[in-house]
């Protein structure tokens, strides 16, 4: 069974750090470009970050820039999201997600569309 599971969120104070992991069972994670998203309840889920096969690409939306690091240790079938200096508005709920075929790399842009397997999500909580 194909699966990705996010684990690492929790409690973060306005500022703070978290690590969030992804790790792909049942299938290659070095074969696909994968993403991390986030949602707030009833608003619209954002493209935060994707990194290509092979690391040769990687892709950060502007609210994140020079804050947050995407990285893959395909050895472990695992993609990471280092969140830096987290801001109390940001969207709580944070998933990752494949593209959708093989070797394609991430755009300078994130159309939720063009990936496929997610998972389940993990919850980040800004409070002081």
């Amino acid at each position: 069974q194909e699966q990705l599971v996010e684990s690492g969120g929790g409690l973060v104070q306005p500022g703070g750090s978290l690590r969030l992991s992804c790790v792909a069972s049942g299938f290659t994670l070095d074969e696909y470009s994968v993403g991390w998203f986030r949602q707030a309840p009833g608003k619209e889920r954002e493209g935060v970050s994707c990194i290509s096969v092979r690391d040769v690409f990687t892709y950060y939306d502007d609210s994140v820039k020079g804050r947050f690091n995407i990285s893959r240790n395909d050895a472990e079938n695992t993609v990471y999201l280092q969140m830096n200096n987290h801001t109390p508005d940001a969207p709580p709920q944070y998933y990752c997600a494949t593209l959708l075929y093989p070797t394609r790399p991430c755009h300078g842009y994130m159309d939720y569309t063009e990936f496929g397997r997610r998972g389940q999500g993990t919850q980040v909580t800004v409070s002081s």
